[in-house]
């Protein structure tokens, strides 16, 4: 399996928009010290305060004649084992919010994911989940049931005639179990537990604003006592379960859009970056290029993604968007971008390539990102931002245009690369102009968001032989995005096609589109 995987990882690295090459060291500092990377180092297991046993413990040691009524589980702690990506994405569908770690042993070093040791790299590792006790399993999906579980929701604290201080009775449990400990006093006599809230924030130093980290997942658990919440547009959250003592927070780039930016090289759904344990009331937290490298470009290229996703729902200048579940890979050290399409079929349903893969061919698609980006050259929030809507922008002509148009682009690519050019070759090599039509389309893209963000022109691409600036000026003369997009289709592959569908599809600028295309003609 991992052959066929490396090979389609070095196809879409070398499909690549150029932007420099080579390695270099990674930017910036660790400003948070929970924050760490590679895979979590679990130590031993714990005894969890929240199983039924447990609690019922506690409920009889603090109020010896409640005890006796036996508590009925709430929810049930599981691992599943899905086989390939329907399995998983059913699961997704029935609401289950799985976690590639155990929640009920110690972690010892924290990290971005963890497989399994007892399992192959090249497969899907156990995925934990807390379901409801009522939760009906799916025929033919592995599952191990662990624990069942009580958990205190919010109305089991407050409702009157109980006569039970579930808050009290979860400090006894972590007591009981020996885990008093890990965890800070509970919050003062006569208060109830808190719903954690806060803020997370990106500075945009060349805007000077802080703006929210937009719709990414919040997740924060004490043992199986897990929730998460979404970010709002201004990085606003609040979890929807109640705490009190301290717990611990995880950003998963997984967004309320649907994209995700995966772990490199690992099945994951995506990145997660841990804040360690904090307190029940919440974090609050600005992100700059001072912050933990990986943490700051994630958060960089979600609020680019988000946005994007924004624009492409204009009612004013609306494009098609990016196909859903679209999946980013971010290298630090590489220079180049790239956006394969590898997860929704480009290549790897390819005839020859999907001979060669066989049965693993759906393994892949879930294993492999759609774009990868090369972060190598970007040094601030600006330049990250701008590289990720340029690859948004190729994602979304592929929708367009089909997998078809993009093996014959990737193909040009690829060609120019093993010949000894750059990726964009000179033009005139066997299908360039699926090239040309897609830099062209994707450098007007990057430079017109620029432009709207920052208020100053940006001019990347400008120097290439496929001359995004015809774009740019017709755009400056009333042909918007949304009317230059509604030419990509898939018959659209050489510049001159895109000048006959332009003319086709706007008569009345006609003569425009003629005199910026022939102003540009090639020497």
């Amino acid at each position: 399996m991992k052959r066929y995987f490396y090979c389609l990882v070095l196809l879409c690295l070398f499909a690549s928009c150029d932007r420099g090459g080579g390695l270099e060291p990674e930017y910036g500092t660790q400003a948070l010290d929970e924050v760490s990377h590679g895979m979590i180092v679990l130590g031993e297991r714990l005894n969890d305060p929240y199983t039924v046993e447990n609690m019922q413990d506690a409920v009889a040691s603090l109020y010896p004649t409640k005890g006796r009524t036996p508590l009925s589980p709430t929810n049930i702690y599981v691992r599943f084992l899905p086989r390939n990506n329907d399995e998983y994405d059913r699961l997704v569908t029935l609401g289950v919010e799985m976690i590639d770690h155990p929640l009920d042993y110690q972690i010892v070093q924290e990290g971005d994911y963890y497989h399994d040791p007892s399992l192959a790299e090249d497969t899907i590792t156990w995925q934990y989940a807390v379901v409801d006790a009522k939760f009906q399993f799916p025929y033919g999906i592995r599952y191990e049931v662990i624990d069942e579980c009580y958990i205190p929701e919010k109305d089991v604290y407050t409702r009157a005639g109980d006569g039970i201080d579930w808050a009290a009775v979860e400090q006894e449990a972590f007591r009981l179990t020996g885990n008093a400990a890990l965890l800070e006093p509970l919050t003062r006599a006569g208060e109830e537990p808190v719903q954690p809230s806060g803020r997370i924030t990106v500075l945009d130093d060349r805007l000077g604003e802080e703006v929210g980290l937009k719709g990414v997942k919040v997740a924060v658990n004490t043992f199986v006592k897990y929730a998460y919440g979404y970010t709002d547009s201004e990085g606003y959250y609040t979890i929807p379960r109640n705490y009190s003592s301290k717990i611990r927070y995880r950003i998963v780039f997984k967004n309320a859009k649907g994209f995700g930016l995966g772990v490199d090289y690992l099945l994951a759904p995506a990145s997660a970056s841990t804040l360690g344990k904090n307190p029940a009331e919440g974090v609050t937290l600005c992100i700059d290029r001072d912050s933990d490298r990986k943490l700051f470009t994630r958060a960089a290229v979600n609020n680019a993604a988000y946005d994007y996703f924004a624009m492409c729902e204009s009612r004013t200048q609306p494009i098609t968007s990016p196909p859903l579940n679209v999946r980013f890979w971010l290298f630090q050290k590489l220079g180049s971008s790239s956006a394969p399409m590898l997860q929704h079929g480009a290549l790897v349903d390819e005839g020859a390539i999907a001979d060669y893969l066989g049965t693993y061919k759906d393994l892949v698609k879930m294993l492999l990102p759609d774009i990868t980006l090369g972060l190598r050259y970007c040094s601030d929030y600006a330049s990250v931002y701008a590289t990720t809507c340029h690859e948004l922008a190729h994602a979304s002509h592929f929708r367009q245009a089909g997998t078809g148009y993009w093996n014959k682009y990737i193909g040009y690519v690829l060609r120019s690369w093993a010949s000894g050019m750059d990726v964009y070759g000179d033009g005139s090599g066997q299908d360039a102009g699926y090239c040309e039509v897609g830099e062209m389309w994707a450098y007007y893209l990057e430079n017109l968001v620029w432009r709207d963000r920052y208020g100053e022109e940006y001019n990347a691409g400008t120097s290439w032989w496929f001359q995004p600036q015809i774009l740019m000026r017709l755009d400056d003369r009333g042909l918007n995005r949304s009317m230059i997009f509604k030419a990509l289709t898939s018959e659209v592959c050489t510049r001159a096609l895109l000048a006959d569908k332009l003319s086709a599809l706007y008569p009345d600028s006609k003569n425009l589109i003629d005199q910026m295309f022939n102003e540009y003609s090639y020497e």
